[in-house]
């Protein structure tokens, strides 16, 4: 997967790309992360990328004409799956949305600043919009990390035991059991003995009902009966 990001701030976001599993997805040579700074793009020597808004109103809002010049240099060299633009005006991410977008091979993240992006570009060229929640940060660098670590987790390869992504929260719309490792019995707390018996079919459904219990008690609106 190839994922290029535009931002006005590329120092804040670079760095959780140079840590962790973000990190070996990228030796692994899994996934390749290009930061571009709009401002390369600005419309003069200062560094002009926003204006006033039209109408009148608090805050600046970023130009079309730098942000175009970008994404269409980017859209001349190859075909993109998606360009995603950041924004808390929009779909809440979920882990169905980190899964679509984990299969796909190239995208484009836009990620917000200011009071916005000029209305053309998200018309024009924007296939998916994204919020990480309902409030606002500063810019929408936070907010593409975040989306980034939970799509390239979810690609092959990344995670030493692939198995372990398929049992996160949500994938399946419930939120996961409780997990316990050694020791089995810490000042008199035990680890509950279905765990270590070995069985690992009433292993499995000890899991399903303490997900659905903790699913019914924190995330009722996950829940639904079949589950």
């Amino acid at each position: 997967m190839r994922i290029d990001i535009i931002t006005v701030s590329p120092e804040l976001i670079k760095s959780p790309f140079e840590h962790s599993i973000l990190k070996r997805a990228q030796n692994k040579g899994l996934v390749e992360v290009y930061f571009h700074n709009l401002r390369d793009y600005a419309l003069n020597k200062y560094g002009k990328i926003d204006d006033y808004q039209f109408g009148g109103g608090a805050g600046m809002v970023l130009m079309i004409e730098p942000v175009d010049k970008l994404i269409s240099e980017l859209m001349a060299e190859r075909e993109y799956d998606e360009i995603i633009y950041m924004t808390p005006d929009a779909k809440t991410l979920n882990q169905s949305t980190a899964n679509q977008i984990s299969s796909l091979k190239n995208i484009i993240i836009l990620t917000g600043h200011y009071k916005g992006v000029d209305q053309r570009i998200r018309d024009q060229f924007i296939t998916q919009e994204i919020s990480i929640g309902d409030y606002v940060l500063s810019g929408g660098e936070l907010a593409a990390a975040v989306l980034c670590d939970a799509v390239i987790r979810l690609i092959p390869g990344v995670l030493g035991d692939e198995t372990s992504a398929l049992t996160d929260s949500f994938q399946d719309n419930l939120l996961a059991p409780p997990v316990y490792t050694r020791p089995a019995n810490y000042q008199g707390i035990e680890v509950p003995k279905v765990l270590l018996s070995g069985d690992f079919p009433k292993i499995e459904a000890w899991r399903h009902e303490k997900a659905i219990e903790r699913t019914k008690a924190i995330r009722p609106d996950l829940y639904t009966p079949e589950d």
